[in-house]
């Protein structure tokens, strides 16, 4: 499905574009294209991969120029690009408006004008029942592809978006704070003994993103189903896989923390599409007759409960350990601890 394609990846530095990016190198991919604002991840990734078929746009999604001079003859996008991080969200909430949600409306406008062929805008399931600036930008974006989609006429560019949770060792997870925390002798911070999150691979999102490529209909949000873990028992997996006991410190929950995240709302849980692996959540396709609204509902919303990280599969420490041992960032921080 990628032959003689050009793929555009917006945040591509980032962790999802690095797993992107090995991923399509085995594939007969014509370009890949890599937009960021990072001129040094840049560099080091023209370096790391050295393939003539990767090519690098500086730029931001903030200035539509240019996006959309990155969108030449582009085929396929997959949209990565934002501001992820809870606290510096919480302090600065305008600029995550500005690069998640304008910046998201900016790429859908020049990826339909450029005659893309198919936009994936990734989200968090902190997007569902959102409670911090980080959350409630992402929660916007969505509805943003998912309004920008009713606008493209049949044919047009196919617009639609991932929801997944936390991706382990990903940039400001919580396994390299505890590794570092485990190798400098010092206690674990844990938030909340009953804290949760899904958990899941680079890869397993990539193949999300590769699900929807294939399977999505334009407004979808497509979910891949997850199994999660205690914080706490993380903690605990990790400190036997490098071999140690260290003391775990329950410091309180953190503004703008839950203790649990949903993947699926009530209301998205209603209407979902149980696609084996994956939940599809189709695009709400009412129109403008308010009366949609204010008179008809679902009886079936009722009925429905989330889908969330408290009751999903929930991992047991062996499990725990038995994911993070697959992880090359944990098996590489092992060698380290072992070699000193």
């Amino acid at each position: 499905m990628y032959n003689e394609k050009i793929l555009l990846i917006t945040g591509g530095t980032g962790s999802f574009g690095n797993a992107v990016l090995k991923r399509m190198l085995n594939t007969d991919i014509k370009e890949i294209r890599i937009f960021s604002r990072d001129e040094k991840k840049q560099d080091d990734m023209r370096r790391k991969y050295n393939d003539h078929r990767i090519s690098f746009y500086i730029g931001d999604v903030r200035d539509i120029n240019s996006i959309q001079t990155a969108l030449v003859n582009v085929d396929y996008v997959f949209h990565a690009a934002a501001l992820k991080q809870v606290p510096s969200c919480e302090f600065f909430p305008i600029e995550a408006v500005k690069t998640n949600v304008i910046g998201t409306e900016n790429l859908l406008n020049a990826a339909i004008a450029a005659n893309v062929e198919k936009v994936i805008c990734l989200s968090t399931d902190k997007a569902a029942y959102p409670v911090n600036a980080m959350g409630i930008s992402k929660a916007m974006m969505e509805k943003t592809f998912v309004a920008k989609s009713r606008t493209v006429a049949n044919g047009g560019t196919l617009i639609c978006g991932t929801r997944y949770g936390n991706v382990m060792a990903s940039r400001g997870s919580v396994i390299p704070l505890f590794i570092e925390q485990i190798k400098s002798g010092r206690k674990i911070t844990v938030t909340h003994h009953e804290m949760t999150r899904f958990i899941m691979s680079l890869d397993e999102a990539v193949d999300l993103v590769e699900f929807a490529f294939s399977n999505a209909k334009s407004g979808d949000i497509m979910v891949q189903k997850s199994p999660a873990a205690y914080v706490v028992d993380l903690a605990k997996a990790l400190c036997n896989i490098f071999g140690v006991d260290r003391e775990i410190s329950i410091i309180g929950t953190r503004h703008g923390e839950k203790l649990y995240e949903a993947l699926l709302t009530k209301e998205e849980a209603a209407k979902s599409i149980d696609m084996g692996g994956f939940f599809r959540v189709p695009a709400d396709n009412r129109d403008l007759n308010y009366s949609k609204y204010l008179e008809t509902g679902s009886p079936k919303i009722s009925v429905s409960d989330e889908y969330n990280s408290n009751n999903t599969e929930i991992l047991d420490v062996p499990a725990i350990e038995e994911c993070l041992l697959k992880l090359k960032y944990v098996q590489e921080e092992l060698a380290n601890w072992e070699l000193n």
